[in-house]
Formats: structure tokens, sequence, C-alpha cells
């Protein structure tokens, strides 16, 4: 059975408060999410009959600044996950230094049986449903799982006519044409590869052939193959939903990603071996790149994993269970929270130059990811070996120290 999201999380600020010297009363706050939007949105199909849709938008905390997170499109998306991932959002931000809250949205459907019209009707639904509750300097939305530029420019446009005026900072991961960033769309790849290129050197592994498999082939995980491959990894398998492929000689990117689009799945990418997504987690790699949904990776499958590193470019997809047996094999856990956190660092610069109107360039973009997720990394590694304790863990002391010092600025009013 999956594990409850949320419950998840709440286990994970528990696993980091014996490092951290603050009163209880931060910890019962850093638990509960501020509040949760719940919306029921009717929405008249192409064959003319309406169809009702459960949608959700959670603000976790916002003691660094204004509420920032995705939404995403899927079946299994319900209140528990949202605030979930929202508390996630809110311990990533703080972990790489951003002024920014936590927060998320979804909307339980399946894309794949919606037309073009009717995924524009129902994201305008959902974006005046939250209208009142987004704003440049209060509640910031970007993709997530199922949603990308397009959807944006619709929530946008959307939010725009309800308010009168343009705000392209209300906004991020738009395409460049309405205010969009440059570096965007492959920020959460290129900055795990960052994380990823540092554990390796200091674990005296960069440089060397090493090979990896990807869990997930979506957005994330098809652009971090095309980085790793760039970076002299070789990509052995990947999966989607539904199934996996295996090549213990390598997976050219440019070909799995042609084969992906004209067929819309890996499976039968020529020249490969058809596996199940069990099969991948079994398969003998240095690093293994969780890039699907959270739960995936369990008590069931974890003592499978052979590989050495594991990044986590997929927002929770490993239960703090999995996760003991993993360091207990000496499996170094690159976290969510830090390891995925180039989307959001990129969505900040996003919303910088919206609300400045003053817009980067791509080395720009690229430089100032670099230089932010970097020092990041090395800070938690340092912490990490000073307490002796997990990167996960690692991560959370240092995103609810920081979380924590501004709530006793702010004092607990009202």
């Amino acid at each position: 059975m999956q594990r409850n999201p949320y419950e998840m999380f709440k286990q994970q600020i528990d696993e980091a408060a014996p490092f951290l010297k603050i009163d209880q009363e931060y910890f019962d706050i850093l638990k509960e999410p501020k509040e949760v939007l719940e919306l029921s949105l009717p929405v008249r199909l192409d064959d003319g009959s309406v169809k009702m849709f459960k949608a959700w938008r959670s603000h976790f905390n916002n003691a660094l600044g204004p509420y920032k997170g995705g939404i995403r499109y899927h079946v299994q998306v319900n209140r528990d996950e949202v605030i979930a991932l929202s508390g996630w959002m809110t311990i990533k931000c703080a972990v790489v230094r951003l002024p920014l809250g936590g927060a998320k949205g979804g909307i339980s459907c399946n894309p794949a049986e919606l037309s073009t019209g009717e995924l524009e009707k129902l994201t305008r639904a959902y974006a005046l449903g939250v209208s009142r509750f987004i704003g440049t300097d209060y509640d910031i939305p970007a993709p997530d799982v199922n949603t990308n530029a397009q959807t944006m420019a619709w929530i946008a446009d959307t939010y725009e006519k309800v308010k009168g005026f343009s705000e392209p900072s209300v906004i991020t991961g738009k395409p460049i044409e309405v205010g969009g960033s440059l570096g965007r769309g492959t920020a959460t790849a290129q900055g795990g590869v960052f994380i990823l290129r540092e554990a390796l050197k200091e674990l005296g592994l960069h440089g060397k052939d090493l090979t990896c498999a990807i869990q997930g082939y979506g957005n994330a995980g098809s652009f971090v193959h095309q980085l790793l491959q760039g970076m002299g990894l070789k990509v052995v398998a990947v999966s989607d939903s539904k199934g996996a492929i295996y090549n213990p000689n390598g997976l050219s990117y440019d070909k799995v990603k042609e084969h992906k689009l004209r067929t819309r799945s890996v499976v039968g990418f020529p020249g490969s071996e058809t596996i199940s997504g069990e099969d991948l987690l079994r398969v003998d790699v240095d690093v293994l790149i969780p890039a699907a949904l959270e739960g995936m990776i369990t008590e069931s499958n974890a003592n499978d994993i052979k590989a050495k590193v594991m990044l986590e470019l997929a927002n929770g997809p490993t239960t703090p269970e999995a996760e003991a047996i993993l360091s207990d094999k000496g499996v170094l856990i690159l976290p969510d929270v830090l390891a995925n956190a180039g989307g959001v660092i990129v969505s900040y610069f996003e919303w910088v130059q919206g609300r400045t109107g003053d817009y980067w360039s791509e080395k720009m973009v690229q430089e100032r990811l670099e230089e932010r997720i970097v020092q990041s990394f090395h800070d938690i590694w340092a912490i990490k070996n000073n307490y002796k304790i997990r990167m996960r863990q690692a991560a959370y002391v240092q995103a609810i120290g920081r979380i924590a010092s501004a709530m006793r600025f702010r004092g607990i009013w009202p």
C-alpha cells in the first residue's frame, strides 16, 4: 500500500528535529498548511456533456516570502498529496535560500483523455477559481506534472482578464513570448545535474565511466538524459508510465526522445529490451534517478536497488522506510528538496525578471542557477558531515532553521 505523502512529509520533519534547538511550537506549525482552497470545476466537454473535476491549491507557509509552487494534472491528485507537495516546496525554497514560501496546486484528471480545447476550458476554470488565491506578492504558481508553458499562459491570461491589468510575474514557467525566462524548461534537470556532479566529486567518482537508469521520462527525466549524455554518463535504462527499456550499451537521447514523441512511449524503442518499471530498479547501475511521482521507492523494492547514488528529481519518490534500507546499504540519496530545486530557482529568476521588466540571457540564468544550487549542496554536505546524518536530514535541518528563525522574528500572530 502506498504511503500517504502528507504523513511522509511530517515524518521527515520529525527526523530532523533532534538536530535542531528549536521550540516545539515551530515544528507543530511546520506540520500544518496555513490554508487550503478546494474547488469543484464543471467543464463542458466536446461531446456536450458536463464533467465535474476536483481541484486544490494549498498555501503551506509564507514566513520567508510569497507562496510558490507548481500545478499538476493527474488522476492521483488529492488533498493530502497537494498539502504534502506544498510542504516540500516550503522546505525546498528555504534549502536554496529563496525569499519564498511553499504552495502547490492540482486537478484530479487524466489529461490524456482530454482534447486541447477541453484542457483549456479546465485550466481557465481552475485559474478563475484560484484568481483570488494567487498574486505576484501572494502566491506564484508554475508548471508541474502534466502541465507546461501553454498551461501557464492560459492561467496568466485568465488571471489578467479577471484583474483587468497585466501582471507578468504572477505565473512562472510561461512561454518566452509572454514573459517567460530563458532556461526555465530545462532548469529542474540542469539543477539536478549540477548536484550530481558535485556529489560525484565528493565521492571521488567524477569523470569515471558511470552508468545510469532514469525512472520517468517526462520533462525532467528526458532532459536529464540529454544532460547526462553530455556529461559522459551512460544511460542504460529509462521508463515511463507504460514500461521501461534497457540496453547495456547505452540509449541515445535523440533517438529515444524521437521514438517517445512518435509513439507516446519509450517502450518498443529499436535495439532495446523491454522490461517492467520494477525491473528498471533492479538494473545494476551507478546512479538511479527517480523522476516520476512520489512514493515510487518503497520498502518492498528498496533492497533491489544496486545504485551507489540516487538523485531524486521527482518530489517525494522515496518513503522513509525505503530511505532507511538504502542508507543502511550505503546508498547516497540526494534528496528532492535539493536535487530538483533548479526548477523553483529559475522560477524565482523569472519572477524577478517579470517584476523588473529586465530579462536575462540564458548564460546569466545558467550561471546564477549553478552558483546558487552548488553553494546549497556544499552547505548541506557540511551539515551532513558535521552531524553524521543523511542528506535529507541535513537539508531539513538547514531549511527548518531558516523558517523557524523567520517565524521567531515575525512572532506568532494571530
